[in-house]
């Protein structure tokens, strides 16, 4: 069982970016995703809560209030400070840790985080070498540079909705945090982006990364369709996902996905079950006719493969090297035989959660391992800790503590 440990002074490198301390103003997903990628590559990453906590402490499966399933799942390896921001002691000693840190992140409204005092000119007055990175709803050039924004509303706004729609009676979501957690990701870049430049040249800025424009672009990647040509008349999307047939496949005693893609695979496959004749007819051997033809192809398979079980199927199209797999329930991934072999889930011991099973980091490497070093703390954990690093006081660590709400 691995137990997170709090490394100190002479700690070995754990990551690419020991030695860079992020200031997380973050809450909800987007942020706190964003800032897990930058604590597993290494970065000391102060967690700044208010008296009441992130939001997202609340959400999902929880056994002691403030320590939900979803929370600990995106707040491993940070430390968590608790401070009042409207109080004039919370106010002085984030502008302290500003001073000593290399990166600031936020997704507040930029007026709300204005009017704390807290918005880039005024912090960059405070340390010229700190990387500023906010994400927002939208972009601040825009009209709707100050409405609210949430996954859901970014869902909607991007084409996501749409796309997940066809063929259905009512728009619908996609039932994960998608926008959040894709946005979340690019904020990490931006961040690691930055901090490269200021080393090169020694100039800090702002970096915004809009909700939005970021999944309007991710989703746009397949499916601009006639939209990049002037004067086009074909539409957006990619007709081949949204039309083409592709859905998982149901056998005799279960679903498997399987996707032949290459002519080669398409040959193989109806050599295999006897059915040259459907191939031939859907003249397989002409990428552009197959093209043309592949719901025709998709239904034939529809129809044939709940002809055999599931275990014939995989055994088949594994040694035909055609890409398959068996429909994975979310209880049963821990029991996948990938993910067990290569130790994707950790048992981990938390002081005030007990055992848990964690999800590892997943980028490898070779000089700067990453690991799971610290848990996911409880609101306010290392108040006391990340002050006196930062050179306060017995007397201020006080002051600071006893500000209203405050946590040590």
């Amino acid at each position: 069982m691995v137990t997170p440990s709090n490394p100190g002074p002479g700690r070995p490198c754990t990551g690419p970016l020991d030695g860079i301390r992020v200031l997380d103003l973050t809450s909800v997903v987007l942020g706190p995703m964003a800032t897990q990628v930058l604590a597993d590559l290494g970065a000391d990453v102060i967690k700044i809560e208010g008296p009441e906590g992130d939001m997202m402490r609340a959400n999902g499966v929880s056994q002691h209030a403030g320590m939900s399933s979803i929370y600990l799942a995106l707040n491993r390896n940070k430390r968590s400070i608790v401070l009042d921001l409207k109080s004039e002691e919370g106010a002085q000693a984030l502008r302290r840790l500003i001073a000593q840190s290399d990166v600031l992140v936020h997704n507040m409204r930029v007026a709300a985080i204005e009017r704390l005092g807290f918005g880039y000119d005024a912090v960059a007055q405070l340390n010229p070498r700190l990387v500023y990175c906010m994400a927002t709803g939208f972009g601040q050039d825009g009209p709707h540079a100050d409405k609210p924004a949430f996954d859901d509303i970014i869902q909607a706004g991007c084409g996501l909705v749409d796309i997940n729609t066809l063929g259905g009676d009512r728009p619908e979501y996609v039932p994960s945090l998608i926008a959040d957690k894709t946005t979340g990701l690019v904020l990490a870049n931006a961040v690691l982006a930055a901090l490269l430049h200021r080393e090169r040249h020694g100039v800090s800025q702002c970096v915004e990364v809009p909700m939005l424009e970021t999944m309007a672009s991710f989703v746009l990647v397949e499916h601009m369709g006639g939209m990049a040509f002037e004067g086009a008349t074909q539409g957006a999307g990619y007709a081949r996902l949204l039309h083409g047939g592709r859905r998982p496949l149901r056998t005799r005693d279960g679903w498997i996905c399987a996707l032949p893609y290459t002519d080669r695979h398409w040959r193989s496959f109806f050599r295999a079950i006897g059915r040259q004749d459907i191939g031939d007819e859907l003249h397989i051997e002409d990428k552009a006719r197959r093209n043309a033809n592949i719901r025709q192809l998709y239904q034939h398979m529809a129809e044939i493969i709940p002809e055999r079980p599931t275990a014939e199927w995989i055994a088949l199209f594994e040694r035909l090297d055609i890409p398959v797999t068996p429909i994975h329930r979310l209880d049963d991934l821990p029991q996948h035989p990938h993910l067990e072999a290569v130790g994707l889930f950790q048992q981990t011991r938390h002081p005030t959660e007990g055992t848990l099973r964690e999800i590892r980091p997943t980028t490898r490497f070779s000089a700067t391992p990453l690991s799971l070093r610290r848990h996911a703390p409880v609101l306010g954990e290392n108040t006391a800790e990340v002050l006196h690093e930062a050179g306060f006081t017995p007397g201020e660590i006080a002051r600071v503590v006893a500000a209203p709400g405050a946590t040590a």
